[in-house]
């Protein structure tokens, strides 16, 4: 069953966790890495668990994966074996899984909540490079060669059993559709495919976002579309244009609304311009119905949301 659907069939809004590597960083880890958070896969898993509880704590009904930057070949680059690479990509699903599991065996969580869902980050070719490519795109590959690059890595995550993928901070149409190719090799899977955007009518490589709606609405095993890691006040028109052409769910994750220095590995000084909650709302208003944060949000933020959504 299509997890998002099941969901929303019991409240309005399915409310999606925040940032992993702003916020592991604002608890004092270092992550300045090719590996970004799954730096941590390897050094300190419990910081991980302790991550995706705060945001269940702050009221989040999915919670995703730190496997963003984890890659197999990005595994091996460290000395990593093939083997252990393939470990440390099963072991974000299952921290995830441990922390949702230990938090729903608390009665007094369970009340007025329904059973949160783990969603395994799928990142895009841009985030094994490094490099900030998935702010631009144009990677020069092909769909073929994209497809393959995810295929492999997608295999190896749904062996851990996650309940849905999270392919976001897609900067591009080629990318979406080698996703989705992929994903035809598994056709039990449920994906959402977000795209990171430039501007209110724009993914980052240039293509509308309207465009790229209408690709997905056709296909089955995408649940929902929508855009992450995109500066906030682009959110309500890039709500418009998917509704304009798609009836799934609109999922929106953007991000605190500061710019990435590829170089340095770090995030321009946070510009929220309104409350994340509020901003939130507009976003439901607008058509979204799986909201969350991206980059430079916190359980904080999260709690915002949630406090809207569960009030009912």
């Amino acid at each position: 069953m299509n997890p998002i659907a099941n969901i929303l069939r019991h409240q309005r809004v399915l409310v999606v966790d925040g940032a992993s590597g702003s916020e592991l960083e604002n608890k004092g880890h270092d992550i300045n890495d090719s590996l970004w958070s799954a730096k941590l896969l390897m050094e300190n898993p419990d910081a991980i668990v302790e991550l995706h509880r705060d945001y269940l704590e702050a009221g989040a009904d999915c919670i995703t994966t730190v496997s963003y930057q984890a890659t197999v070949e990005g595994f091996m680059k460290r000395g990593l074996s093939e083997n252990e690479s393939h470990s440390l990509l099963k072991l974000s699903v299952q921290l995830a899984c441990q922390a949702r599991d230990e938090f729903w065996a608390d009665e007094i969580n369970r009340k007025g909540r329904v059973k949160p869902i783990v969603a395994a980050s799928i990142g895009p070719y841009g985030a094994y490079l490094a490099d900030g490519s998935e702010y631009r795109g144009n990677y020069g590959l092909n769909e073929a060669e994209l497809n393959e690059f995810h295929e492999k890595r997608i295999a190896i995550i749904l062996d851990a059993k996650p309940d849905i993928l999270a392919c976001e901070t897609v900067p591009c149409l080629v990318e979406a559709k080698a996703l989705v190719k992929a994903l035809e090799s598994f056709p039990e899977a449920n994906a959402w495919i977000s795209f990171s955007a430039k501007d209110g009518h724009h993914t980052n490589q240039g293509e509308t976002i309207r465009s790229c709606a209408e690709f997905l609405n056709k296909q089955d095993q995408v649940s929902a579309i929508g855009i992450n890691c995109t500066a906030p006040q682009y959110a309500a028109s890039l709500i418009e244009e998917i509704t304009a052409v798609s009836d799934k769910p609109i999922i929106v994750y953007p991000n605190g609304g500061g710019s990435y220095d590829a170089v340095t590995k770090t995030w321009s000084e946070d510009t929220h311009l309104d409350s994340y909650g509020k901003m939130a709302h507009h976003w439901y208003e607008a058509g979204a119905t799986v909201i969350g944060g991206c980059c430079q949000t916190s359980p904080h933020d999260i709690a915002q949301i949630a406090q809207w959504v569960h009030e009912n």
